[in-house]
């Protein structure tokens, strides 16, 4: 039985508040379908008290003010701090949103870790200030700190994606708003107070879980300088709606549809390998699965066979079980959405190669078995919309102009991988296709270079220089005539 957590309170401005409303927001279980925690639903007076401390740390506070070696301390202790609570992390993770908690101590734990010793590695390196010769005289070029985040956050890799936001926001010098989303805010808890002890000053960041009308409020606040968001395209699309009304910034990190594209002369053993952890990675719930599986026609019945075999052979089950390699959806909501598309897709005239219900013995909870589609047609809806749970497509091609066609045939451009015996012909096919970050023979996500989407998966980046100045605004000084910055000092010997 999981112990009940309750809070009370609101996070805001580094001070545990009470809230001006009186909702709350019930966490259930996708394991038992049993509430299991519960906290305050901000509103939107909240949010009003959380932009006007954020405005006053930021316009008048040491934050921004600070040594870039300074803001690198406090964020080091904060990600000092996730590591020894990092199991803590990963437990409240899957008992939110069912990932199982082997990912969990993986993706939310140990990789906000990463997250955060990637971005103060970039910010060190980083040029904040740079003179240059302009066409009409000497110019200093400066980077300063955006101002205001408003950092949205999805439920599925809730601590990662914070971490991808507040990261390059702390370290430029930035206050920002989080707002957790209802499914998975217990967690932000825990954040809440590694910060606190970390100390972070007065008003710097407020955590503020909430719905969808208390976000959109937040969004289209005038005291916000930047919308940082993660989550579907129709989200993103009104995000960046609402926010364009005061010209607020954004970045958007929205859908995939990615594509896995096996040559002919792959190694399926590793392939296989290779590509089945990333189908189905986080029960499906992730925006980089590799969900489309393209596979030549003179091996497809070898892929269709190997693939149903090893999604068939995956651990089903409590999300806290260590053995469990796919556990519940988030919600009810989530379990039933996979389940239509299921139905469509045996509509459609794909046909399922493995899974394609509930597991057996699992009728409690939210789950629906690892499922593998043949025959697939890119034109089907299984192959064009994201499902965003454990459904994969299997599609076969003719040669490989038509897998490159296949994989850039999407609204979608986020992830995607190519697996070979040719290493230097795969990396010739990355470079074919249009999205924002690939793999040969590989899947992973690099927090030193840019993460984001082309097409319908977004705008902006994260991680990386590229990610670091998501978060600054570029002023321009002109200088007089003839005018030569001082000399460096001369490093000690």
């Amino acid at each position: 039985m999981t112990e009940l957590v309750e809070h009370g309170q609101l996070f805001i401005g580094g001070e545990w508040t009470d809230p001006l409303g009186t909702d709350t927001i019930k966490v259930v279980s996708p394991h038992t379908g049993q509430v299991i925690g519960s906290v305050p639903h901000a509103t939107e007076a909240d949010v009003d008290r959380a932009v006007a401390v954020a405005r006053k740390a930021f316009d008048e506070g040491p934050w921004p003010r600070m040594s870039l070696d300074e803001r690198i301390a406090v964020v080091a202790r904060v990600k000092d701090a996730i590591a020894v609570r990092h199991e803590e992390i990963a437990r409240s993770i899957s008992s939110q949103n069912g990932s199982p908690y082997s990912w969990s101590v993986l993706a939310q734990a140990l990789g906000p870790m990463m997250v955060y010793d990637a971005a103060i590695t970039v910010a060190r390196a980083y040029l904040y200030e740079e003179h240059r010769q302009g066409v009409l005289g000497p110019i200093l070029v400066r980077r300063e700190p955006v101002g205001v985040v408003a950092a949205v956050i999805p439920w599925n890799v809730p601590q990662f994606v914070a971490a991808a936001k507040l990261a390059p926001a702390l370290l430029t010098g930035s206050a920002v708003i989080l707002k957790p989303s209802p499914e998975s805010p217990l967690d932000s808890y825990i954040l809440a107070d590694i910060v606190r002890e970390a100390g972070l000053p007065e008003g710097v960041l407020s955590i503020l879980p909430a719905g969808r009308e208390v976000s959109e409020y937040l969004v289209g606040h005038p005291g916000i300088d930047k919308v940082a968001f993660t989550g579907s395209v129709a989200a993103g699309r009104r995000v960046m709606e609402v926010a364009s009304r005061n010209l607020t910034r954004v970045t958007l990190e929205l859908g995939g549809k990615s594509a896995a594209v096996i040559l002919p002369d792959a190694d399926l053993e590793t392939t296989i390998a290779g590509i089945v952890p990333a189908a189905w990675m986080n029960n499906g719930q992730a925006c980089v699965a590799q969900t489309r599986v393209l596979a030549p026609r003179a091996r497809y019945a070898e892929v269709a066979e190997a693939l149903a075999a090893a999604a068939g052979a995956l651990v089903v089950g409590d999300p806290l079980d260590p053995a469990t390699q796919l556990g519940p959806l988030v919600a009810r909501r989530q379990q039933q959405r996979s389940l239509d598309y299921i139905r469509i897709g045996q509509e459609e005239g794909a046909k399922i190669l493995v899974g394609g219900g509930r597991p057996a013995g699992l009728d409690q909870g939210w789950y629906v078995e690892p499922t593998l589609f043949g025959d697939v047609d890119n034109s089907m809806r299984i192959a064009r919309e994201e499902i965003f749970g454990p459904v994969v497509c299997l599609i076969p091609y003719g040669d490989e102009a038509e897998a490159a066609r296949i994989a850039d045939d999407s609204e979608f451009g986020l992830s995607g991988s190519v697996w070979t015996g040719d290493v230097e012909h795969g990396i010739d096919f990355a470079r074919g296709v249009r999205t924002g970050t690939f793999n040969v023979n590989t899947f992973s996500l690099d927090m030193l270079g840019p993460f984001g989407g082309y097409k319908n998966s977004g705008v902006g980046r994260e991680f990386g220089p590229e990610g670091l100045s998501e978060y600054l605004e570029h002023k321009m000084i002109h200088l007089p005539a003839g005018y030569r910055p001082p000399a460096a000092p001369e490093a000690d010997a």
